[in-house]
């Protein structure tokens, strides 16, 4: 019986709200934390996954490769400035063509295999 004197004085001097209170920071804590692995985790993934996609042959207009022939020259329709403001801002669009001639990302290259140049054994 000499505890519950401890456990009532305890409770008198509010003792329990501030035990409440620590307990629920503390999940609170563990619960961000859990969250950050996980997010962290989903963004390691995605990045993963990027690493082994090969190379997007996208040209400086930002369009793709099939969009351009043989000459260069893209095909793509874009958004082209007609008016400006006294800033020299454009302040209307209409549709026109890419003005872009060349082709400069990477080249898409097939599978090839080669030996390795050193006998690891």
């Amino acid at each position: 019986m000499d505890w519950f004197w401890w456990v009532f004085i305890l409770f008198m001097s509010g003792g329990f709200a501030k035990v409440a209170d620590m307990a629920r920071d503390a999940l609170r804590t563990r619960h961000k934390r859990k969250m950050e692995r996980l997010e962290t985790a989903r963004q390691e993934r995605l990045e993963l996954a990027d690493a082994h996609k090969p190379p997007q042959p996208v040209c400086g207009c930002t369009h793709h490769l099939a969009k351009h022939d043989k000459q260069g020259k893209c095909h793509e329709r874009v958004e082209v400035a007609v008016a400006w403001d006294a800033d020299h801002k454009p302040t209307h669009y209409e549709a026109g063509q890419c003005t872009c001639q060349q082709y400069v990302g990477p080249q898409p290259l097939a599978q090839i295999y080669a030996e390795d140049l050193t006998d690891l054994a």
